[in-house]
């Protein structure tokens, strides 16, 4: 690929980012005027374009917010606890290292060979709370991506026996704060390729990212072997997410079951669901040859995209 070529893909990818991050903004209200939005920063790629594309769209957004990013060293041996300081201090953004020995409790709680991701979770979700209140922050913004929010609704119905998924946000366990997730649109393949550009000075995970039978690991080649055989695939199941038909599931407390009654009128919700040829609606693939073009917008997304982040990437 030639280097005017490669600068225009770069380039269409920042914009598809930009896009998609302020598309998911929008959608879910996600930051609003004068917020401090914590912008947890794990060393890895996902969290590394999460801070990035946050700071291109804080420079044209119609709204003004703050941004600190911070990081969780958990002494993991051999973190090289010189990297984020030095990059953060070179982006000139403010940001908090917050120093705590997680993973000695990880190593002596949990037994070898078994998953650490859930103590270790619980563990760093806590820390990460106590230190967004004392920096007086009203959103605490995480790194998880498209492909995250389908492995978790995957991992939920596999071993959960749940349909629950991974919300771009939520109130925080404490009730507290605010949790979005701006990348909930991104799928990994374009942070993969983002990281690659801007040089990222990736940290490796010595922990639970070092354990290569864990489930979602599983579940995310699953994932990844469905978008190369049918591209698309991906996109309807996160569209799905956001388009819930509780009749036509089976959660008594979602829809009221056992008093439904005939009404001797057509209701085109109704048994359709079983027609062989009932139309599946296409993917909405991302059209790299118009990227300032905009789908149709979603009702009452009018009103919100100018009181948040604008879509478009200029």
């Amino acid at each position: 690929m030639t280097p005017e070529k490669l600068a225009f893909e770069n380039k269409k990818l920042e914009k598809r980012l930009c896009r998609e991050v302020g598309r998911a903004i929008v959608d879910y209200h996600m930051i609003e005027e004068g917020d401090r939005v914590m912008v947890c920063l794990s060393g890895g790629k996902d969290s590394y374009g999460l801070l990035d594309i946050l700071m291109k769209l804080q420079k044209r957004a119609p709204v003004n917010f703050e941004l600190i990013a911070v990081n969780l060293d958990q002494k993991q041996p051999g973190f090289p606890d010189h990297v984020l300081p030095a990059y953060l201090s070179k982006l000139g953004i403010p940001y908090h290292i917050e120093t705590q020995d997680t993973y000695s409790i990880v190593k002596e709680k949990i037994e070898p060979g078994k998953t650490m991701c859930s103590l270790c979770s619980r563990l760093r979700r806590g820390i990460l709370y106590r230190v967004a209140k004392e920096l007086g922050a009203t959103k605490i913004a995480l790194g998880h991506h498209r492909d995250d929010m389908l492995q978790t609704l995957f991992l939920n119905m596999f071993f959960g026996g749940k349909l629950k998924g991974m919300p771009a946000k939520l109130v925080s366990d404490n009730g507290e704060f605010m949790v979005i997730r701006p990348l909930a649109y991104v799928p990994e393949k374009d942070l993969i390729r983002w990281a690659e550009y801007r040089e990222f000075p990736i940290i490796p995970c010595t922990l639970c990212g070092s354990q290569e039978n864990l489930q979602r690991k599983q579940v995310g080649n699953l994932l990844r072997d469905w978008d190369k055989q049918f591209p698309g695939r991906l996109e309807n199941m996160l569209h799905a997410l956001q388009n819930v038909v509780p009749s036509h599931l089976m959660d008594r407390s979602l829809y009221p079951f056992q008093t439904l009654q005939t009404t001797g009128m057509a209701n085109e919700d109704g048994d359709k669901a079983f027609d062989a040829d009932d139309p599946v609606p296409p993917p909405a693939l991302a059209d790299d040859g118009a990227l300032d073009d905009e789908a149709a917008p979603r009702a009452g997304n009018e009103t919100r995209a100018r009181a948040v982040i604008p879509i478009a990437a200029h």
